[in-house]
């Protein structure tokens, strides 16, 4: 019997969580699922057929991946998963369990690049399942949401009540908007009738259950490396060509982009990096930006300034630039039926306290791509909330999530799933 097929919900995240993988890296927790239902006899589309592989945004390089792999197979991931990934993760698993319609589940695997707290009050660090890996750390709930998927295929595959084709999509690389566009680009969504996507926390208390979060913001994100030519900052300033100063004049100016009159706009530099001496010109400086718009278009309207301010911040400065998109989400709205579907059979459940119909999610998610994949094909989609009284916010290094939502994720999906 495979590994994750023994444990609990709670232990599964738990593991889960002391051995998080970031975006494209997420070979362990990949292998682990899919042994798992293939203990289950579901059908399993892994890597490369889970994900158009062309597409996929914001990759690590071989080395980091090739680490990532061996890093997997020394924490326990079964072989014979790793070898059919080839490199890729992401995972599609499929059962059919009678003539009905054809329900997909998306969750999300990947960790942040952030260090977890040590702190003795934090519970992981605590309990003993705090972060193993340097700099990774699962500070969303992604481990939460892995361990409801492999819950959902249980519980159905146990007690029946469906009847048609249940497809779970295990995704990678969340974080940052990078893997949802390659996933939404296979054929595995376009025959689909029903589709949730499922979220834990975002401020709300363990019973509470949202019918719909919609409206993401749209977003894309670039990487941006301006080169220039080095000199000594002292004797022959006049023969360097400074890629810092046209990168702090890129970043005054990006945050200078007029906000759009017709609905919401935003832009970040999140990261900026020029590793140079004090007494040399830089001929190198790397930025991070990110823009935002409540629809397609603003997020276009905000992309295509930002291009213009980086051209020509090197442009001033007679440095090259590059800039090559890191990830990318749109936005979608949730369908009627969906939510009272979700809302009828949370209503069913003794440990549901609240009910809400819709709420706008604010930040944005790169389920998006699946939900709009779905729905251009005639299907109707959903993105549940499950409160999870997280105390401390998302992508902070206290993150943590109350456990007893996973069998209240579970339910809720599985009800509603027959419902349908």
């Amino acid at each position: 019997m495979a590994y994750a097929s023994t444990l609990s919900l709670r232990e599964l995240r738990q593991d889960l969580h002391a051995h998080p993988e970031s975006g494209w890296k997420e070979f362990r927790t990949t292998a682990l699922i899919a042994a798992a239902l293939d203990d289950r006899e579901f059908t399993l589309h892994l890597g490369s057929d889970a994900v158009a592989e062309d597409e996929r945004l914001g990759v690590p390089d071989d080395d980091a991946v090739a680490a990532a792999v061996e890093r997997a197979r020394e924490e326990g991931a079964p072989d014979a998963y790793l070898d059919r990934m080839d490199g890729v993760t992401g995972l599609v698993a499929e059962k059919r369990f009678g003539d009905g319609p054809t329900v997909g589940v998306r969750v999300d695997m990947d960790a942040l690049e952030r260090t977890e707290s040590s702190d003795e009050e934090h519970r992981p660090a605590k309990l003993g399942f705090a972060s193993t890996h340097p700099n990774e750390m699962h500070a969303c709930g992604h481990d939460g949401h892995t361990a409801i998927g492999l819950g959902i295929a249980r519980d159905i595959d146990d007690d029946g009540g469906f009847d048609g084709t249940l497809r779970l999509f295990f995704q990678p690389a969340e974080e940052g908007g990078r893997g949802g566009k390659p996933m939404s680009e296979t054929d595995l969504l376009s025959d689909i009738d029903y589709f949730l996507a499922l979220h834990l926390g975002l401020g709300n208390p363990t019973g509470t259950v949202i019918g719909a979060y919609e409206n993401p913001l749209s977003n894309a994100k670039l990487d941006v490396t301006f080169e220039g030519a080095p000199s000594h900052a002292g004797n022959a300033p006049n023969e360097g060509r400074n890629a810092l100063h046209a990168a702090t004049a890129a970043v005054q100016n990006l945050y200078g982009i007029p906000r759009h009159a017709d609905g919401a706009t935003r832009i970040n530099v999140g990261k900026f990096e020029s590793p140079n001496p004090q007494n040399i010109i830089a001929e190198e400086a790397s930025l991070r930006v990110e823009v935002r718009g409540g629809t397609a278009d603003l997020n276009e309207y905000m992309l295509d300034k930002a291009r213009r301010v980086l051209d020509h911040a090197a442009g001033m400065h007679d440095v090259s630039v590059e800039t090559g998109l890191y990830g990318k989400t749109a936005t979608f709205t949730a369908d009627d039926e969906m939510i009272e579907a979700v809302l009828a059979s949370a209503a069913d459940l003794d440990d549901v306290t609240e009910t809400v119909p819709r709420l706008d999610i604010g930040g944005s998610e790169d389920a998006s791509y699946l939900i709009r994949r779905v729905q251009e094909h005639g299907g109707k989609a959903t993105y549940v909330g499950i409160g999870a009284s997280n105390e401390f916010g998302h992508h902070t290094s206290r993150f943590d999530i109350d456990e007893d939502a996973l069998d209240i994720g579970v339910d809720v999906v599985c009800q509603t799933i027959r419902t349908l």
